[in-house]
Order: C-alpha cells, then sequence, then structure tokens
C-alpha cells in the first residue's frame, strides 16, 4: 500500500468563517481528521461525512495523548494510505507544535503538507477591536506563550518589557498574576492598558479590559476559562471605540431569541 498524506491545517481562532479556502477543501476530502481541543464543532461539521475522527486535545495537565503518542499516530495512520488532516486550533506553526510533527513525519518519509491559519493574536485581536500595532501606539508586537516546556512562568520578563510594542500572551489564564506582576516588576508601568478575551471570535467571546495592575482581579471576578488569549499595551484603548463583534453577536443572538418567542407564540 502506498504511504499516505498529512495534512497540518490551521483552524484558526473559531469562527469557521475564518477558514483558508484550503483548509475547507481538505476536510471535506479528509478520510481521518485528527483534531485538537480549541477546534470548534462549527469547524468539524466541516469535514467529509464519514471520516474518521480522532480527538487529540491537549488542556493543561490532561493531554489525550503524548506529543511522541500523536507523532507516532500520524504516522501510523499514514502508512495506512489514510488521507489525514491533522487539524489545530489557530495557525499549526505558532504555539501548536506543528513542528514537532512535522519533523517526526519528516523522519518517517511521510509525505505531508502545511495548511497555515489564522493564529490566536491576529484573529481575536481583530474581534476584540484591538489592533496589534499602530502607528500612534505601536510599532512592534510579540508573541509569547504563558508558560514554558516545563510549565513554569519563569518568562525572559526583561526581554518582553519595551516601549512602543504589544504584548500578546498565549495560554496565560493560569499565570495571569504572575505575569503582571514580573512585568511591573521588570519595568512595565502597572498603569498599562491590558485585556484578556475569552473564547475569541466565537459567540461566546468576552473582553475583559484593565491595566496591569487591575487584570488579574478583573479576570478572576469575571470568571473566565480557558482558551483566553492576553493583550498588553496601549493600543488596548482603541477597544473601547473599535470593538465590534461583541455587540453584533449581542444582537444577532436578541434578534434570534425574539425569532424563536414568535414561533413558540405561533405554534
Amino acid at each position: 500500500m502506498l504511504p499516505g498524506t498529512v495534512y497540518l491545517v490551521g483552524a484558526g481562532p473559531g469562527d469557521p468563517e475564518l477558514l483558508t479556502l484550503r483548509a475547507a477543501k481538505l476536510l471535506a476530502e479528509a478520510e481521518v481528521i485528527v483534531y485538537d481541543h480549541l477546534v470548534s464543532a462549527p469547524i468539524l461539521e466541516l469535514g467529509r461525512h464519514g471520516a474518521e475522527r480522532i480527538y487529540a486535545g491537549k488542556e493543561r495537565g490532561n493531554h489525550t495523548l503524548s506529543q511522541s503518542e500523536m507523532n507516532q499516530l500520524l504516522v501510523r495512520l499514514a502508512r495506512q494510505g489514510k488521507r489525514v488532516v491533522r487539524l489545530k486550533g489557530g495557525d499549526p506553526f505558532i504555539f501548536g507544535r506543528g513542528g514537532e510533527e512535522v519533523e517526526a513525519l519528516a523522519a518517517a518519509g511521510i509525505a505531508f503538507e502545511v495548511v497555515p491559519g489564522i493564529t490566536a493574536a491576529c484573529g481575536i485581536a481583530a474581534y476584540a477591536g484591538i489592533p496589534l500595532t499602530h502607528r500612534d501606539y505601536a510599532s512592534s508586537c510579540l508573541f509569547v506563550a504563558g508558560h514554558l516546556k516545563d510549565g513554569s512562568v519563569d518568562l525572559d520578563w526583561d526581554s518582553l518589557v519595551r516601549p512602543g510594542r504589544t504584548l500578546v500572551v498565549y495560554m496565560g489564564l493560569l499565570g495571569l498574576p504572575t505575569l503582571c506582576r514580573e512585568l511591573a516588576a521588570h519595568g512595565m508601568s502597572d498603569a498599562t492598558p491590558a485585556a484578556i478575551v475569552q473564547h475569541g471570535t466565537t459567540d461566546s467571546q468576552r473582553t475583559v479590559v484593565g491595566t496591569l495592575a487591575s487584570l488579574p482581579q478583573l479576570a478572576q471576578a469575571a470568571q473566565l476559562a480557558p482558551p483566553t488569549l492576553i493583550i498588553v499595551g496601549e493600543v488596548v484603548r482603541l477597544h473601547a471605540k473599535l470593538a465590534w463583534y461583541e455587540a453584533t453577536a449581542a444582537e444577532a443572538g436578541a434578534e434570534k431569541r425574539g425569532g424563536d418567542r414568535v414561533l413558540s407564540a405561533t405554534r
């Protein structure tokens, strides 16, 4: 049997309409879809009818498969001649461990293709009305993971604190108090605007805005849960006048609920 092909596909931040055309085409043709925890249900529904779906979610402290087991699974499926879509939230090569999986496929001689996706930083910031760069506020942007490979939050703090920069933190909710405290200790003003967005680009998106000093308490009071994205920098000031998605989603939800009530009344 000829070996199959593995496609590492970025599913984007959640909204299925943010999929690339290539991603949608491959989902419709896949024989097997191996998907992550962050892949939304509406995106999975775009997969080919009858395709095998394998959940391989990774949440902090709860991994369905180790990374080594995941690599072996992809190699095994391809050697069975399968057309495999490895579906990852956001972009496969930005905090998605896609590089590790491609290394394993290359070492095993498996054909693969990488399909970029809209990474969470870009998609969620746009839906929260926070430009990551702006000539009046930020000339650079830095993406960091909220914890290291060993689970610690011991980051290179000095390198993160720079004027005119937007800092975007993935997977940072649990370590948010440490993040804010250490950034302040290494020279960032307590008054720096900061935001945390839960379930960005989906119907349940929530944005909490404060400062470096107040954000941990505000996030706790809001009872936020992963997945979240943290944005720190002067660009967060623009959220107040540029936020568009949550208001639009709320209006759409109200219209739907109103329509449901009308239908119920006419039954």
